[in-house]
């Protein structure tokens, strides 16, 4: 039987990860690893300064209290060591897009490329939100996990290692659904959104909010801003060598 491992970053009380969980489960053993609390925005980041445990809250499913890069490391580590890998990682479903540069900050796309480190096949699923909390039944995300997932059981991975798949679905019903789109990220427009606030002592505090999904266009090319606003699924492959090869001989000149 081929098994699944996924995570996501929103907790493992999440109902995308369970709605996740419950879509693969005809496909594959599934094991869960996800962060005990919600751990959004913080990255491919490890744990180091604190001792790290596993919690079992069901058959094959555990919370741990770490990062999703720590879920997926540990994982591989204990519950696989001396036993065969994973068949695919998936992380997610994300509760909010991962595109543009907000692939920096993802810890779901975190996961996806702690995976892709162990030479597994591995994936980011995120669900856009356009209207704020997402109140559907994710349908359509369940739908395109299912597809994905049993296309790589069916034909391989399509890419070479330390490479994984950025995925965003739009924010849509099934019936308004167009298709895939295979494409590059495009450029995040950030905002200052960082309120100022003061507790009864004058102490100054802030929030971070959320900035709108605003982007800009890079190329004549397809971006996942602009493939998710038609009802499109992005799907975006990722690296993980941050190296500028066409600055190399620009820098050598410089220094």
């Amino acid at each position: 039987m081929k098994t699944i491992l996924i995570t996501n970053d929103d907790g493992f009380e999440s109902p995308a990860l369970l709605a996740l969980r419950e879509v693969l489960l005809p496909l594959a053993r599934v094991i869960v690893v996800a962060p005990a609390n919600e751990r959004s925005a913080c990255g491919h980041s490890l744990t180091l300064t604190a001792p790290l445990h596993f919690v079992a809250v069901g058959n094959d499913f555990y919370k741990l209290n770490g990062t999703p890069t720590d879920c997926i490391y540990l994982a591989l580590h204990s519950l696989f060591k001396n036993k065969p890998k994973p068949d695919i990682i998936v992380s997610g479903i994300n509760l909010g897009s991962n595109m543009g540069e907000d692939t920096t900050y993802s810890g779901t796309v975190g996961a996806a490329m702690e995976g892709s480190i162990a030479q597994i096949p591995s994936l980011a699923l995120s669900q856009v939100m356009n209207k704020g909390h997402y109140k559907g039944d994710f349908s359509l995300a369940k739908k395109v996990a299912f597809e994905i997932v049993s296309l790589i059981f069916a034909k391989g991975f399509p890419l070479p290692e330390r490479q994984f798949l950025n995925i965003n679905i739009p924010d849509c019903g099934i019936e308004d659904f167009k298709g895939y789109k295979v494409c590059e990220l495009g450029y995040r427009v950030y905002g200052n959104d960082a309120h100022l606030h003061r507790n009864p002592r004058g102490e100054e505090h802030y929030w971070l909010g959320i900035h709108p999904l605003e982007w800009q266009q890079r190329t004549d090319e397809y971006n996942d801003f602009k493939a998710v606003a038609e009802n499109y699924v992005a799907i975006t492959p990722l690296h993980i060598d941050l190296t500028s090869y066409n600055e190399i001989q620009k820098v050598r000149e410089w220094i």
